[in-house]
């Protein structure tokens, strides 16, 4: 069907305001974590994934690292394992570690690679495990109280934390001219797995790519103040100012963790935006609104 001469006007003025952007960050990488409904929505999932196949068509690099926590609690209750958590962190024994591998290894991961070769796009799926490209160590949790002396060490089984990435691996897809997908198990020296946090494993893949923006989908509109006004640009200070005055807090406050370490690290901008809104991500990489909220290391944000 024709467009109307309206629609084809329109049509053109927003690929011309894209120019600046497609030109600004062609051959730099982009890390998306992709999560919560963007992940569960079929009209969202295939608007995820054009706007990935489109990055990459204008030149762009982008590196998928993905969730799937809700997903894995179906499938533990459709086996009847419970699920305990600590500090909102999953206890994964064995048996759930097998779960957790076949959910994120196999399912999720293949799901989002189907999405983008249906998109025209070429996606290459792998977990941390593949190439031994997410080494892993067991994260230790502590739990003390007033009437402790010493902290209790909680051992919440097979969960991780990130010891290194194996960049050539990443490098590899990519200039295999694929689009790398990564599901978070990391593998130890003992040749263990570890599920990791998807926020955390994204914010050390941007930092050891040397990426020019994290971007963290989300389930909310993005940081807000006391007055649920949105914050659209921040600074690293200010980040840390709302944090210790309490408007940052609970479950934000490891998401923000991981954008302030990459900022840090020398990662330009960090992003956590709306993963609700159609086409969340091109809308953050090709206007100048975006969706949500912008942290950099500079204390002026102007920049896209």
């Amino acid at each position: 069907m024709s467009l109307s001469r309206k629609e084809a006007q329109t049509t053109a003025q927003v690929i011309s305001r894209a120019l600046p952007y497609i030109q600004r960050f062609a051959g730099k990488t982009v890390v998306v974590k992709y999560g919560g409904n963007a992940m569960v929505d079929d009209r969202l999932k295939g608007s995820f994934a054009r706007d990935i196949v489109l990055m990459k068509a204008v030149g762009i690099n982008p590196v998928v690292v993905h969730g799937g926590g809700p997903q894995i609690g179906s499938l533990l209750d459709q086996l009847s394992i419970e699920s305990k958590f600590v500090d909102g962190m999953r206890v994964t024994d064995s048996q759930t570690m097998d779960v957790v591998e076949m959910v994120l290894g196999a399912t999720i991961n293949k799901e989002i690679v189907n999405l983008i070769s249906s998109a025209g796009g070429r996606a290459f799926g792998v977990t941390g495990k593949d190439g031994q490209l997410i080494r892993a160590k067991k994260l230790k949790v502590s739990h003390q109280t007033p009437e402790m002396s010493v902290p209790e060490i909680i051992d919440i089984g097979h969960v991780g934390e990130v010891e290194s990435i194996n960049k050539s691996v990443i490098d590899m897809l990519v200039q295999g001219d694929f689009i790398p997908v990564i599901a978070p198990i990391g593998v130890g020296t003992d040749g263990a797995s570890y599920n990791i946090n998807a926020d955390l494993v994204a914010g050390k893949v941007a930092e050891v790519l040397g990426a020019e923006k994290l971007i963290l989908l989300t389930n909310v509109a993005g940081l807000q103040d006391k007055q649920g006004e949105i914050l659209t640009g921040l600074s690293v200070s200010r980040v840390n100012e709302l944090i210790k005055d309490g408007t940052i807090y609970g479950g934000m406050l490891p998401k923000i963790g991981c954008a302030l370490d990459a900022v840090k690290s020398g990662v330009p901008c960090a992003h956590i935006i709306d993963g609700r809104v159609d086409h969340a991500v091109m809308l953050e990489i090709f206007t100048d609104e975006g969706v949500g909220t912008l942290i950099t290391n500079q204390e002026d944000n102007g920049a896209p």
